[in-house]
């Protein structure tokens, strides 16, 4: 009786370890790699896009050489980060300019 509630259970343990197993190799691992690549490709900046840092400082890349990366802000201050300080490329997105109708307009 004892061995038949051990291998039972055993066997529940398998299969949960199987469901973990197929849930990582099917969902979490390409995932994690979609995002990662993700965020290189967004770090990738060149001379003259404007970039954000970790820190939250937005400037235009005057310089990109393998170890350093110079952002120049709007002041015309140069400073050097490394290239993993680079969070990344920095797009602001344009103001909508929708019709704002007044209620007086709509009579």
């Amino acid at each position: 009786m004892l061995v038949a509630a051990g291998s039972g259970s055993s066997s529940i343990l398998i299969i949960y370890v199987i469901v973990f197993g197929a849930l990582y190799f099917f969902y979490l691992r390409p995932r994690s790699k979609r995002q990662k690549a993700q965020r290189s490709e967004s770090r990738k900046v060149e001379v003259g896009q404007r970039a954000q840092t970790i820190g939250g400082f937005v400037g235009t890349v005057v310089k990109n050489e393998s170890d350093l990366v110079t952002l120049r802000s709007a002041s015309g201050v140069e400073l050097d980060f490394i290239p993993s300080a680079i969070a990344r490329r920095y797009d602001p997105v344009p103001e909508s300019s929708d019709d704002h109708s007044t209620e007086g307009d709509a009579k």
